[in-house]
């Protein structure tokens, strides 16, 4: 029916929005005046949750009137978090480390091994993917969708020929520096070094817009508060992607090989935490960024809520990492508090929690208030 409704979509397309509510019209950008159809309906009818416009990549504005404004309401969709996987317990509330001070979260397990976090995260988030008949068949989702983006939707989004085999390596490179602040100039390089590829920086740029625009690439921006020279923090994004099954299967790694590369799968795990939290606050109109500094301090992941409340994470798979990530965490805090006693005009809001997201069992709180979380116990 695809071409009929296109057809309609050109000569009348009110039509397609007559039947039974909430419509779903999946896809809607390859007709995109129904934005505006739908914006004088709703008018019309003055009724609100009529239809659900689902796209998979970002959307020409050239070719809408209207913005929307008052009447539809944008929602960014992300793939599935451990807890809508089912994977995760939920025993520990993100909403209530926030809400709650008193909140206790001691003793609070995950079921998930170091194993089922691997494969989780090569299987990703993706729904269609919990309907594979075995693992194998599991794993095969996010090979697909990769292959997809590189050969079709990459030339398609804004209908500009691209080369698959260009595309396919600009991405295998993002793998490569996955949850790091590689440089454009670094990516660059690394995918002309085979000799195989050659590309200008412009060129490179071109393609890295249109994966972000198909929401494929999501690079997490620098946190840059005044509590030290601005010289002395980097201001560089973290490359990432929406999921972390896209690295894995850029990568070529299977399950298996991950379980003896842990370095490279705490990369990997990263990302799956950056994704997990931007599910579970995605209500509170959250954003994610990062921060590091020369002198080595960092914070993983900043959670900033819409109402300025918000959380310093360090993510650490194992253990033995847990007190590092815990005096980067504390040593960040007391900057901002010590920062605070010399400008008392404009005072910085402290972070609200301090937590240490982990691979881990089980959840507790440490005497020095940093709360240490299992990823496969959270929930929003």
């Amino acid at each position: 029916m695809r071409e009929e409704y296109l057809a309609t979509a050109i000569s009348k397309p009110s039509l397609l929005l007559k039947g039974e509510t909430p419509r779903l019209i999946d896809e809607w950008q390859d007709a995109p005046v129904l934005w505006d159809a739908v914006r004088i309906m709703v008018d019309e009818r003055r009724s609100p949750g009529q239809f659900i416009l689902t796209s998979s990549n970002s959307v020409d504005r050239a070719n809408i009137l209207h913005s929307g404004t008052g009447r539809i309401a944008r929602l960014k969709m992300h793939p599935m978090s451990l807890w809508e996987s089912k994977e995760s317990t939920g025993e520990v509330s993100l909403q209530e480390l926030f809400d709650n001070p008193d909140y206790v979260i001691d003793g609070k397990t995950s079921k998930m091994t170091i194993e089922d976090l691997i494969f989780t995260a090569s299987r990703g988030g993706w729904p269609a993917s919990l309907y594979g008949r075995s693992p194998k068949a599991q794993l095969l989702t996010a090979k697909n969708y990769v292959q997809t983006i590189c050969s079709d939707d990459v030339s398609h989004v804004d209908g500009v020929q691209r080369d698959p085999k260009t595309a396919t390596a600009i991405l295998r490179s993002y793998a490569r520096n996955i949850s790091t602040l590689a440089k454009k100039t670094t990516l660059l390089d690394d995918v002309v070094s085979s000799g195989e590829i050659s590309l200008s920086m412009d060129t490179f740029s071109d393609y890295e817009t249109a994966f972000e625009r198909l929401f494929v690439i999501q690079n997490i921006d620098a946190w840059s508060p005044a509590i030290r020279s601005k010289t002395a923090i980097r201001s560089s994004v973290k490359r990432g992607f929406c999921d972390p099954s896209i690295a894995v299967a850029l990568l070529g790694l299977s399950p298996e090989a991950l379980s003896v590369q842990l370095k490279t799968f705490g990369f990997i795990f990263e990302q799956m935490c950056i994704r997990d939290l931007k599910a579970y606050t995605i209500d509170l109109n959250s954003h994610v960024s990062y921060y590091h500094d020369r002198y080595g301090l960092e914070a993983d992941i900043v959670l900033h809520l819409e109402d300025g409340r918000y959380a310093l994470i360090e993510c650490k798979l194992g253990s033995r990492e847990i007190d590092n990530a815990a005096e980067h965490l504390l040593e960040l805090k007391r900057l901002i508090l010590e920062r605070n006693k010399k400008e008392t005009q404009m005072q910085m809001r402290e972070p609200d929690i301090l937590v240490v997201l982990t691979g881990g069992k089980m959840a507790y709180t440490r005497p020095d208030g940093v709360k240490v979380v299992p990823l496969g116990a959270l929930k929003a």
